[in-house]
């Protein structure tokens, strides 16, 4: 089994200076996370720092795990304007430049469109996918949209975008859909799924476990074929960023059936 916790499940804990990237790296090791999904705020150093992006490539060999998705705000493909398209446009080829350097499997780019209808930026978003996904297969890189934000985090614009552009893989956020679209989104879309963001937000103090089925959406993604790892992104209401990414593992694994001594 492969599992996997996306950086900004510690986002509050690096922005208040208690942990950096490396230590991203260090907790994931310690903590049983076997592959490294990095949110790109945390690497936006090494957007101009090539020195910077030696050492963290450095890093991630001495971890031993293998770089997976870098989860890309900033570059979506739709901009109201020609010049923030072409901007975003020059933003995805760099971080397809560091995602190849760290020798990361995907890149999670949004499609954007903030207050747009997809029909009405279809074009423009297919076109950019197209092109970005063609840069990337050379390179054994992945592209992948997550049902996030804007028009494609409905289920029917998942399933749209995703058969208009081969080659083009889908983030599965458990709970990113819009209301009432959850059951539409997981039955709809596991088949698309090559990652996942299991949003394990609802721990409390006392630990108590995820309101929603994840034993019957794993077994859903079983079913639909799903082989990635099993990703968390935790954004836990307590704060306590640390306890929810442990207890999300050891609730992956309970649920898989791979905890380690039984636990």
């Amino acid at each position: 089994m492969r599992y996997s916790l996306c950086s900004y499940s510690l986002h509050r804990t690096v922005a208040a200076g208690q942990m950096d990237l490396f230590g991203y790296f260090r907790f994931c090791q310690e903590t049983g996370y076997t592959q490294l999904d990095p949110w790109n705020h945390h690497l936006q150093r090494a957007y101009d720092d090539r020195g910077y992006l030696a050492e963290v490539k450095g890093a991630v060999a001495d971890s031993g795990l293998p770089m997976g998705c870098i989860a890309v705000d900033g570059a979506h493909i739709f901009e109201p304007t020609l010049e923030g398209i072409e901007q975003n446009r020059k933003r995805r080829f760099r971080w397809l430049e560091i995602a190849q350097e760290l020798g990361a499997e995907q890149l999670r780019i949004d499609a954007g469109g903030r207050e747009e209808q997809l029909a009405e930026i279809f074009a423009v978003v297919v076109d950019g996918y197209r092109e970005i996904v063609d840069r990337a297969r050379p390179l054994g890189i992945e592209i992948v949209v997550e049902n996030h934000w804007g028009p494609t985090n409905h289920p029917d614009a998942i399933r749209q975008l995703l058969e208009a552009v081969p080659g083009l893989g889908l983030l599965f956020d458990s709970f990113n859909w819009p209301p009432g679209t959850h059951e539409q989104g997981w039955h709809d879309c596991a088949r698309y799924a090559r990652l996942t963001h299991f949003k394990t937000f609802s721990f409390d103090a006392e630990g108590n476990e995820p309101e929603w089925d994840l034993p019957r959406l794993i077994g859903l993604l079983q079913r639909a074929g799903y082989s990635g790892a099993w990703g968390v992104e935790s954004t836990p209401y307590d704060g306590d960023e640390i306890g929810a990414a442990r207890r999300s593992i050891e609730l992956l694994q309970r649920v898989l059936g791979d905890a380690p001594n039984g636990r």
